[in-house]
């Protein structure tokens, strides 16, 4: 049976890696959600988040938004290749419930996946 953990090194943690993945990224986006990833040079893909206050004001409603994200990525590691995601949010996202918000992001995830096959 497979470990389906969110370990440390499944995470994008340093400045470093996010200015990695900035810098020559592709995006995939929708009106509630950005996805923005980069080939990585490892052996399994990792997850950051930049989700702004600016963005999502309450706490509570980002910390869903993180978790959620963090459980569909826990649960599709074995199938994504080594590629690093950054999750952007936009004010929108807040009116979806968590159903819709995993949709978007699985949706977000295959199309990026397509571009990075291509």
């Amino acid at each position: 049976m497979t470990k389906l953990t969110f370990p440390r090194e499944l995470r994008l943690l340093t400045p470093f890696d996010f200015n990695y993945v900035f810098q020559e990224s592709i995006r995939a986006g929708s009106p509630f959600l950005t996805l923005i990833s980069r080939k990585n040079k490892l052996s399994h893909p990792r997850l950051g988040f930049a989700i702004a206050k600016k963005q999502v004001k309450r706490a509570h409603e980002r910390n869903r938004i993180k978790r959620l994200a963090k459980e569909y990525f826990r649960h599709h590691q074995y199938q994504l290749p080594n590629i690093d995601f950054i999750l952007m949010a936009k004010q929108p996202v807040v009116e979806l419930d968590n159903q819709q918000l995993l949709a978007t992001l699985d949706k977000l995830c295959q199309k990026i996946v397509g571009k990075h096959q291509v």
